[in-house]
Order: C-alpha cells, then structure tokens, then sequence
C-alpha cells in the first residue's frame, strides 16, 4: 500500500533536486555554446554523431538513435535532416526491416567529429570531472546507477 505523498520536499530534498537541475543546466548549457563556438556544431548533434561514429559500420536504426540520445523520433528525425543537408550523416533504408531506416555517419561527419571530440571531452573535465576528487567521482558513479535499469521505474 501506498503512502500518502508529501506536498512539500524538505530543505534538504528541495537544495539536492534543484542543485542537480541547476548544475546539469548549467553544464550542458556551456558545453554546447563552447562546441557551437568551435565548430557550429550543437551538442545535440554532437551527441548523434558520437552513437554513429561508436555504432556497428558507423550507422545505426534511427529509432537506436533516438533511445541513446533521448529524443524523440520526430526531434531525431529533424536533427538528422538538418545533419544530412550539412553532409554530415547519409540515410538509407533498413535492409533487416524495410519500414526502419539507418542513420549513417559520413567522412565529412566523422571527420567534424573527430575536431569536436577534443572540445567536448576538455569541456566535461572542466565543467564536471575537474570538480570532483577520485573519491567523489567513485561515490557519484555508485549513486546514478540507482537511477538506471529494473530497479528506476522512471528510467
């Protein structure tokens, strides 16, 4: 049986939640301004190119896609449009399922991947990892797999 829910967070519960909101905001707002400033290239496209680049053959299901980068297929299916016209990523039909369709990155694209990388990973030891000691990052790691698999029901 369920317990009745609480109508407020306690001080402790409300800084911890609005901490993570502000750092994560925070974080992911000046990595994309710094890959946007070095390589007009949004973080978000970023985010696709690195899962094609590590994916099978440099392609993957445009649905895969979508999951790993958590979009939606419409928003996926827009940044892909907009990353093809740059000549960074190619479609082409599923050849297991012939409704799907894969996302394919290009040399062009591997290529302003292979540029961005660097900033990227400068800017998240700056911006995330260069906060923290060993220590913390051991511990942080242990607490965010609590919010990953069978045992999050909002995951």
């Amino acid at each position: 049986m369920r317990s009745a829910p609480q109508q407020q967070l306690s001080d402790t519960e409300l800084a911890a939640w609005q901490g993570f909101l502000r750092a994560h905001h925070g974080m992911v707002a000046a990595l994309d301004a710094e890959l946007i400033e070095a390589h007009r290239l949004p973080l978000s496209s970023y985010e696709v190119l690195l899962q094609l680049a590590s994916g099978p053959a440099g392609g993957m299901r445009m649905s895969d896609i979508a999951d790993r980068v958590l979009l939606s297929r419409s928003g996926l299916t827009r940044l892909v449009d907009r990353l093809e016209r740059e000549g960074l990523v190619e479609r082409r039909s599923c050849p297991s399922d012939l409704r799907g369709q894969l996302a394919l990155i290009t040399d062009r694209g591997r290529e302003l991947f292979g540029e961005a990388r660097a900033t990227h990973l400068d800017g998240v030891r700056r911006e995330f990892v260069g906060r923290l000691n060993g220590r913390e990052l051991e511990q942080l790691a242990a607490l965010w797999e609590r919010f990953e698999g069978p045992d999050c029901p909002s995951c």
